[in-house]
């Protein structure tokens, strides 16, 4: 059994893997995409907004589905839709039916996020799903740093259409591992929740307190990381010149910190509670969101001055998401699929906003983008402490 967890707990971290591989291999090409569609930084950020949408609404879809018919079958469809929608990616002929495809990518990538964290929450109690949690944020940390640099080199031997090929041979291998390897969690007594009650089960959840201050709190703890990760390649290729096949290693470095407080994240939550953990991760990433914005606005040490107190931004996420995601997920066994889709929903619309956001106000500063990750890190403090902290006290 610990072997077949262990192996499950694998096929898992490659299921979570999709967001990040299918952004982060494709940041470098950004400012190419730019030139090749002859088109405005704008229109190019919306690519990466309209994938932020889709992973928003595509998982309202998956989770109902995966409480009425299992884990495994909206995997089956997900992975096969998101293999075809990657190709297409690959031959689209312009910037509008590029950010329409992405919109379709997303939709069907995120069956595996909503279905690993439902398939975390079948198999572990709250505390170890926190720790769970962990690994696989520690491979969501992995694939930044993997990711960019692969899209980096493969933008400058292939061509940018390259990089969507290699994302469709990932779903197919993706696939084809499900198919074969990864058992069902759901329990064979757990009573099955009919499709018709999906509405009220997502409106039950908003309406509970304490799941939407740690959906909100990790929601907008992610939607700062990921305004870093639209509003990056321009600051670091555009504004500090920096080559785009080493933009990847800048990238990377940031995301070392993801795997880094992941493992600590691990060690803490055998000593503390993980709501204590989730409240000083907060705490501490808008402290440093604050020094993100001083140091960008005056400019103070040019490129370094922002990559320090990004480097931390990020790396709490390892010590925030995981928590955030366990405490949201654990009072809900029966309703796992709607649960983790309704979190990964909200999470995933909020960073949407935040990468438009970027795009909107985007001034040839890096200015924009450290404001919305300083806003993104405030309001994650605060929807914790009124939501969840102040629902325990009262």
């Amino acid at each position: 059994m610990p072997n077949r967890n262990f192996r499950t707990t694998l096929i898992l971290s490659a299921l979570v893997a999709f967001a990040p591989m299918s952004i982060d291999m494709y940041l470098p090409t950004l400012p190419a995409l730019e030139r090749y569609f002859s088109t405005d930084t704008a229109s190019v950020q919306h690519t990466l907004a309209s994938f932020f949408a889709g992973l928003a609404i595509g998982q309202l879809l998956y989770g109902p589905v995966a409480d009425k018919y299992g884990r495994k079958p909206p995997l089956y469809f997900g992975l096969a839709l998101y293999v075809i929608a990657s190709a297409a990616c690959a031959l689209a002929p312009g910037i509008g039916s590029l950010i329409v495809l992405r919109f379709l990518q997303a939709v069907s990538g995120c069956a595996g996020m909503v279905v690993a964290r439902a398939m975390v929450r079948d198999l572990y109690d709250r505390q170890e799903s926190a720790r769970v949690f962990s690994i696989l944020l520690m491979v969501m940390g992995i694939a930044p740093i993997v990711a960019p640099l692969a899209g980096g080199y493969l933008l400058a031997w292939f061509g940018w259409r390259s990089i969507f090929w290699v994302l469709a041979l990932f779903g197919v291998a993706c696939l084809v591992t499900v198919t074969w390897k990864l058992p069902e969690t759901i329990p064979q007594d757990q009573p099955r929740i009919p499709l018709s009650n999906a509405l009220g089960n997502y409106a039950m959840l908003l309406a509970d307190r304490r799941y939407l201050g740690y959906a909100l709190s990790g929601g907008f703890g992610q939607a700062g990381m990921f305004a870093y990760i639209s509003g990056s390649p321009f600051v670091f290729i555009d504004l500090y010149g920096v080559p785009a096949h080493y933009y990847g290693w800048l990238f990377g470095l940031n995301a070392t910190g993801i795997v880094a407080f992941t493992q600590a994240n691990r060690r803490l939550l055998l000593k503390y509670d993980s709501d204590r953990v989730l409240d000083i991760g907060n705490l501490a990433g808008f402290l440093i969101c604050i020094v993100l914005l001083a140091t960008t606005v005056s400019n103070v040490a040019g490129l370094i001055g922002i990559l320090v107190p990004l480097f931390f931004v990020v790396s709490l996420r390892g010590l925030t998401f995981p928590n955030a995601s366990a405490g949201a997920m654990a009072p809900f066994p029966e309703k796992a699929g709607s649960a983790s889709a309704l979190l990964g929903s909200v999470q995933f619309a909020i960073s949407a906003l935040a990468s438009a956001a970027v795009g909107v106000f985007h001034d040839g500063t890096a200015v924009p983008m450290a404001a919305v990750i300083g806003t993104c890190g405030l309001l994650a403090f605060v929807s914790y402490r009124l939501l969840v902290q102040r629902e325990e006290k009262g």
